[in-house]
């Protein structure tokens, strides 16, 4: 078995949202697709994105990927790179690509003189929970909140 880790390209588009629909049913997450080819397109893949994706081909085939942005930590003063999402489909699941990704985003952080890397995942996620410890992560208890915000046709 042959992959490559690889930056997202427009051809990819169709593919990753395949993906992302995947990852959130993995996630037991709502999900639409609607608009998202566009949305993506405009966000990736314009001079100095604000979001950057990878896809995990193997075989010549799109069996997973990786988003992630640069943010800023107030407290600490410094960049961080903060992994939005990383989903490698089940049957490719332990066979050291996640490794792989983790070293490809430890580079990209250093380079972009960041601090630290930072994520979530569901606490419903074992299997992923004891991969992140397994790669030296730490694990901290917080509480995540989302206030929605309605779309400007939606509101008042």
């Amino acid at each position: 078995m042959k992959y490559l880790i690889r930056k997202c390209e427009e051809r990819d588009l169709e593919n990753l949202i395949s993906l992302c629909a995947k990852h959130a049913a993995y996630e037991q997450a709502a999900h639409s697709q609607t608009g998202k080819a566009e949305a993506l397109k405009h966000l990736l893949f314009k001079e100095n994105p604000p979001l950057f994706c990878w896809i995990i081909d193997i075989d010549r085939q799109a069996a997973g990927y990786f988003s992630y942005t640069f943010d800023y930590s107030t407290w600490d003063a410094q960049n961080f790179l903060y992994l939005d999402c990383l989903y490698i489909e089940a049957n490719f699941r332990g066979l050291g690509i996640g490794e792989e990704v983790f070293k490809k985003l430890r580079r990209i952080a250093e380079q972009e003189n960041c601090i630290n890397i930072q994520w979530q995942t569901p606490s419903s996620n074992e299997a992923a929970i004891r991969f992140y410890h397994r790669m030296g992560a730490q694990s901290f208890q917080k509480q995540r909140f989302c206030l929605r915000i309605a779309a400007k046709d939606e509101r008042p």
